[in-house]
């Protein structure tokens, strides 16, 4: 059986007329084990674009990459591929009618590969076409599956369909399955897939050479056969009279979630937090209180993490009011240490948005910042990606210059990392 934990990190001490509360909520998972543990059978999708612009040598690799995966999911987890292109194939199993997916065994296994082996690259891109059949291909199952994953690999922009018919399908797709998402070479646009993945819960990376594709699909199918909390939802109660600022998670990515609150009661906002391995994430959460007198205490926010309707462990943020200096100003290092992480990952898109737009001053400062931010928190994967686009000339004033030759891969590189954090160090 899982076992779920929280831990808070606060100042609770508020100054005379102070209303708002910061607090970060630590909560954690053990024992997890693997997807299916809930009694339903686990659901995967792979989802290969296979439109012309792959080419021989990313569609080779994309073809072993997808017979990986396959090697990788587990017998008795129901799956199916699909082929994207301006339309949407399903290319296993071969049915047209009835359940879309089929368990997986020696024999499947074998059917499915040998149906990736028949991919070549042709046709154009429809991303929302794809997620719109692995919506149905989710749907066909009934209540069969209960943890339902897709892996996506595109290489190219979303060019035969429009914005709007991508993010109908995206928002069809939200709290049916989970997705994650890989762009192969440099001719993807990371905002684009990233909506993608955001909205799906799910991650966003660049495989900048094909050789390490198979190698990154058969890590994205470990990871999600690992998560055997099926979906969990962060609830967030506030007393009467208080508001809600913000609920972001900030660790192990930023993920903005306080527009996806939906009410659970009069007092408590649910948010959705996908499925769980062993694991710990951080959420920042902020919220207003009317002020009270110096002397009083009060609940500020009562934090849970529910599964199957059910909270299995939660976190109380408190508030107190005070007259001493000593106590109000501090601030809390944990609360401290992501308000900057957040920054850096706005930091380090604004610059790269800047830079493509051409308007280098303002590209040369957000990088700038985002460079002070990263060495400052000791993020050094931010750090690394963000020396292969600026030249630093004084790190800790985040004075930097613009490269003048970049490779594209590396600032594609630097603007998927930019919502990875980093914890505070002890």
């Amino acid at each position: 059986m899982p076992t779920f934990t929280s831990t808070v990190y606060q100042n609770e001490f508020l100054p005379d007329g102070g209303t708002d509360v910061n607090a970060i909520v630590r909560l954690g998972v053990s024992g997890a084990g693997r997807a299916g543990a809930s009694g339903k059978a686990p659901g995967e999708i792979i989802i290969v674009d296979t439109s012309g612009s792959m080419g021989q040598v990313n569609m080779n690799a994309a073809k072993q990459g997808a017979m990986t995966a396959l090697d990788t999911i587990a017998d008795g987890t129901y799956f199916a591929v699909v082929a994207g292109t301006h339309e949407a194939y399903l290319a296993y199993p071969m049915v047209r009618t009835g359940q879309g997916m089929v368990e997986m065994t020696p024999r499947t296994r074998a059917e499915a590969k040998q149906a990736v082996s028949w991919f070549t690259a042709d046709g154009g891109t429809a991303i929302g076409a794809w997620l719109n059949l692995a919506r149905a291909l989710f749907a066909s199952m009934g209540n069969l599956l209960g943890y339902k994953h897709a892996l996506l690999l595109t290489d190219g922009e979303d060019r035969d369909e429009t914005p709007a018919d991508l993010d109908l399908a995206i928002r069809a797709c939200i709290g049916v399955f989970q997705c994650d998402c890989r762009g192969v070479g440099t001719d993807w646009i990371v905002s684009e897939i990233r909506k993608v993945s955001t909205a799906l819960l799910g991650t966003v990376d660049i495989i900048p050479d094909p050789s390490r594709m198979a190698a990154e699909f058969a890590a994205i199918m470990r990871q999600s056969a690992a998560r055997g909390v099926a979906d969990a939802e962060l609830r967030v109660w506030v007393p009467q009279g208080a508001q809600i600022l913000f609920v972001r998670q900030v660790s192990p990515t930023v993920e903005e979630l306080t527009g996806r609150g939906v009410p659970v009661n009069a007092l408590t906002t649910g948010y959705p937090t996908g499925s769980w391995a062993d694991e710990e994430r951080d959420y920042h959460i902020a919220v207003r209180l009317p002020a009270k007198a110096v002397g009083q205490e009060q609940l500020a926010a009562r934090v849970q993490l529910a599964v199957g309707g059910e909270p299995v462990t939660q976190g109380l943020v408190k508030a107190t009011w005070s007259n001493d200096a000593a106590l109000t100003t501090r601030i809390s290092p944990e609360v401290a240490h992501y308000t900057g992480q957040t920054e850096l990952a706005a930091a380090i898109q604004e610059g790269l948005a800047a830079k493509a737009a051409g308007d280098e001053a303002t590209a040369t400062t957000r990088l700038g910042r985002a460079l002070q931010l990263a060495v400052a928190s000791g993020n050094e994967e931010a750090t690394s990606k963000l020396r292969k686009v600026v030249d630093v000339v004084d790190a800790g004033t985040g004075t930097v210059r613009l490269k003048r030759a970049v490779d594209k891969a590396d600032e594609m590189a630097l603007d998927t990392a930019s919502t990875k954090t980093t914890r505070i160090k002890d």
